[in-house]
């Protein structure tokens, strides 16, 4: 038994496809199988069910391959203390983001992170929460920056700050007249949202009390998946938007003055680091964070008078 064939039993049950596997193994399919067969009969028993499309792993694999996870996060770990020993960080951090967060954080974050450690490569996806929590388990992302909490006992959070929800209003709205505003006063307005999928969806519904005000009709629109849409649709049709406040900071002065700032509590969004309980890469994932610290403003990483907003995945 080898690194190399537990390495490929997990691949093979991570895409559930030979091929698929052998590929983000880089090696050919003939020989990812070769491996794998090697070790069945080494084991004795049938590790996956080649019978079914798309292939999967019998009983006895299935338990097989949870111990191989364990077996490998534990001897990369060896790198990883020899890398924390040299002071260096080397090979690749694979790091899920949702969309909401990616455009207007991880710009000047990966700019000064890169400059610092640049023989570290990392590989970043915009995913949805949900999408996020399900690589983190099978282990193809290292690390995920999204919004919290998640209540998920395998799923270890590092709250990084709490950003403030905004209203951007159109001119034609009588909340427009209002220099901040409760949330009552959004409670008619035409409010337009995210698609379903995304975790922002569910805070602002839960700002705007959305069981309370779902039999009012008209009340709300669904219509995209792009914080940025979400400004073009009040701009053209009218009504309100919720936005993130970083999300503003490049607005000129005729877009900030259809911004609405709410009342004390402040309503915001928790967004932490996120990793498995049992990870590796920590010495990597930490300099990261201290990155993204660096680049937060201070007003953002105090929660005091501030409501997290949550939301289901």
């Amino acid at each position: 038994m080898t690194l190399v064939q537990l390495e490929y039993i997990i691949a093979v049950d991570t895409y559930r496809s030979f091929v698929a596997a052998a590929e983000k193994c880089f090696v050919t399919q003939p020989t990812l199988s070769m491996q794998i067969q090697k070790l069945e009969e080494s084991l004795g028993v049938k590790i996956f069910d080649r019978s079914r499309q798309p292939v999967v792993p019998t009983e006895i694999g299935e338990k097989i391959i949870e111990q191989a996870r364990t077996v490998l996060t534990e001897s990369k770990k060896i790198s990883e203390i020899l890398q924390a020993e040299r002071g260096e960080l080397t090979g690749e951090l694979k790091i899920g983001v949702i969309p909401t967060v990616a455009p207007y954080l991880l710009p000047t974050v990966i700019s000064s992170f890169m400059k610092k450690y640049n023989k570290l490569k990392l590989q970043i996806w915009e995913y949805t929460t949900e999408q996020i929590i399900q690589e983190l388990k099978i282990g193809t992302l290292d690390c995920g920056i999204l919004s919290t909490p998640l209540h998920d006992p395998v799923i270890q959070e590092i709250p990084l700050f709490y950003e403030t929800f905004v209203a951007y209003v159109s001119e034609k709205s009588q909340v427009f007249e209002k220099k901040m505003i409760n949330i009552e006063d959004i409670s008619n307005e035409k409010l337009w949202l995210l698609n379903e999928g995304h975790c922002m969806r569910g805070q602002v519904l839960n700002i705007c009390n959305y069981k309370h005000n779902q039999s009012k009709e008209g009340t709300f629109d669904y219509n995209t998946g792009s914080v940025e849409t979400l400004k073009r649709m009040v701009d053209l049709n009218g009504g309100l938007t919720i936005l993130p406040e970083m999300s503003i900071s490049n607005y000129d002065e005729d877009q900030l003055a259809h911004v609405r700032y709410f009342k004390t509590p402040e309503p915001v969004r928790e967004i932490s680091l996120v990793t498995p309980q049992n990870y590796v890469k920590k010495h990597a994932i930490n300099m990261l964070k201290n990155e993204i610290l660096n680049v937060v403003p201070e007003k953002f990483k105090s929660k005091r008078k501030k409501e997290v907003m949550g939301f289901s995945v």
